[in-house]
Formats: structure tokens, sequence, C-alpha cells
């Protein structure tokens, strides 16, 4: 069994990893922690769990993190990189599902993040855990940066087209659409019911922080820089991430083949049919991306559609399935779970 330990277990990022853990036949959950609930139930707080999770919360600085297996934190950015060596020290493994790691640039993250970094030492080892890029890399890992959800689903609905070359790299766009469970559990004004439902609105033009984590993936697959236009969008609903990509076509090539060849083996992307339209819902708490390719009018643009859970397959649900890969368990475990739908 692996033995792991959550910190910030009460946003939704953390209730999705118990909520995958506790049906997770290789995992034990010993310490779940948090500043604010210490002592309070697990399913007091979260009645989904009632008979699944028997813990409580406990402070983060009372927790045996150190006799984990694993420590997953969930926690809001620059908690992980002040935590991270002390526990890499006593031999825990990590995986990140904040952004302290997926930046290799310590100037970067800190123009991006408005803070100094406290752990640049770790950024050079630490391994991006998009598994359909860094499988290899992730087995050996001891510390993963789980990638963002916008990362996640603009990346894989971009890589068979930027490692082949075929298209302009110079001048790609991602326009994305966030549920607003993506802003995290909290309370802002701009997310409260009254404000978000009946509502789109675009968010972050002139720079959101996954922008520059999107350019560093897709610049390492094509070898060189790339030129990425990232506009998000905050849509009326809980989950889900829509994006829909534009590549101006420079080579000509069988581009439905070249997605299913790329993705064929991989178990959590699904290359739909040719005309498909995914929508959000199809992979609703399901650790899917689905990807969809079409040519309009055969013209010289292509648009590919990806649509992804943000809080499984962009959050817990990837976090999961590299936990998988570093461990050598069967990368699917825990993770067969099917869309809600409707």
């Amino acid at each position: 069994m692996i033995k792991v330990g959550i910190v910030g277990g009460t946003g939704y990022t953390g209730v999705e990893l118990l909520r995958l853990l506790a049906q997770h036949p290789e995992v034990e959950i010993a310490v779940i922690t948090s500043r604010g609930e210490t002592g309070t139930n697990v399913a007091d707080m979260f009645p989904s769990l009632r008979g699944a999770i028997d813990l409580k919360f406990c402070k983060p600085d009372a927790a045996a993190l150190e006799t984990c297996d694993l420590v997953f934190f969930a926690t809001p950015n620059g908690i992980a990189m002040t935590q991270a060596a002390q526990l890499l020290a006593a031999g825990v493994r990590i995986i990140d599902l904040a952004a302290d790691f997926r930046l290799r640039d310590v100037q970067v993250w800190e123009k991006w993040y408005g803070m100094p970094h406290a752990a640049p030492e770790l950024l050079a080892e630490a391994v991006y855990g998009l598994p359909e890029v860094n499988r290899n890399a992730i087995r050996s890992a001891r510390l993963v940066a789980n990638p963002g959800c916008f990362p996640t689903a603009t990346q894989l609905g971009l890589l068979p087209l930027v490692e082949s070359g075929c298209v302009d790299l110079d001048h790609l766009i991602a326009d994305t659409k966030s549920g607003v469970s993506g802003a995290g559990r909290k309370v802002e004004t701009h997310i409260l019911f009254s404000e978000a439902a009946d509502n789109f609105k675009a968010y972050g033009v002139a720079g959101h922080r996954h922008l520059p984590e999107i350019r560093q993936g897709l610049a390492e697959a094509a070898k060189r820089n790339v030129g990425l236009t990232f506009v998000p969008h905050l849509t009326p609903m809980i989950r889900g991430i829509h994006a829909t990509i534009y590549a101006r076509i420079t080579r000509e090539d069988d581009f439905q083949a070249m997605f299913e060849n790329r993705y064929r083996d991989e178990p959590f992307v699904d290359v739909m049919p040719p005309n498909s339209h995914p929508e959000t819902r199809s992979v609703r708490a399901a650790n899917m991306c689905r990807i969809a390719v079409h040519r309009p009018q055969q013209g010289g643009m292509l648009v590919v559609l990806a649509v992804i859970d943000n809080l499984v397959k962009g959050a817990a649900g990837q976090a999961i399935q590299n936990m998988n890969i570093m461990f050598g368990v069967e990368e699917c475990s825990g993770l067969t779970q099917l869309p809600v739908s409707p």
C-alpha cells in the first residue's frame, strides 16, 4: 500500500483527491491537514465521504508527513516550496498541485507569481507531471509539478501539431473556458452565484499565470520558442475546461491520423471521430481529455477542441495518475470512473 498524506484537504482539489484516493485499491490515506479545520471530521465537512474517510483534519505542523511515502500538496501557490526540501530529505516523494515547481526559470516564476521562490534549487529537479509527455521521467521523480488545468487541455490539444512542425508556431491561439471551481473554494465576488450565473466573460487577457507554463511545454515539444495568444473565460458552470485552439497549417498532413497515432496508447486521451464536438459534461468527474480535430471549409486553419474536468484530469485525477506511475502501479488504477451525466 502507498501511504499518502494530503496537505490542504479542504479545497476543491483536496476533496477531489479524497474522493478518488478513497476508491484506490493501493492507497492508505494516513494524514489530512487543514489549519482552519483542525479536529473536524472529514466526513462532517464533506458528507459525500461518509463511510469512506474516517479521519480528522490535523494541523500541518503536527502531521506525521515524514512517515508517508507520498505527500500531495493541494494548497495555494507558495506553500509547497516552503516544506518540500524537508520532506524530500526524509525520503518522502511529493506531488504539488499548485504552481510552485512548474516553471524552470525562477525569474519568470517570481514575475508571474509575485513572490520570492523559497526553493529555487529544486526547480531543476522537479518533473513536470504531464504523463503524455514525461512518463519516463515521472517514474523516477522525487518531486512532480502537477500541471494546471488550462495548460493540460491546451497542451494536449496542441502537442501533435507542435511536435510535427506542420503549423505556424509563431501565431497559435488558445481560446479557453473554465467553470467557476477553477478559482478554488473561496469567497470572491466574481464567483458568487449571483455574479457568475447567467454570465460569460473573459479575464486575464493581458497575461494569465498559465501562459508561461503552456509556452514552456510547447517550446520543449517544438524545440524552439512558440508564439501563443491565450485568452481564458469564466463560464456559469461548476466543472469543466473547454479549449478551442487555432493553428494555421504550414504543411499538409492527415491531421486526424496524426492525433490518433499520437494518443493511441494514452489511456486518458480520447481522439474523437471527424466532425465531433466534445462537451465538458462528457468528461465530468472523469480523468479524461476528449479531443476533436476540425478543418473548417478545408481551409488553411485547423481548429482543435479539447475538454477536461478541471478538478480531475486538470488537477486531482492527473496527480493520482502521476502517483501510479511513480510507484509502479497500473496507471489507470483508481481512475476508471465513468463521467457523470447529466
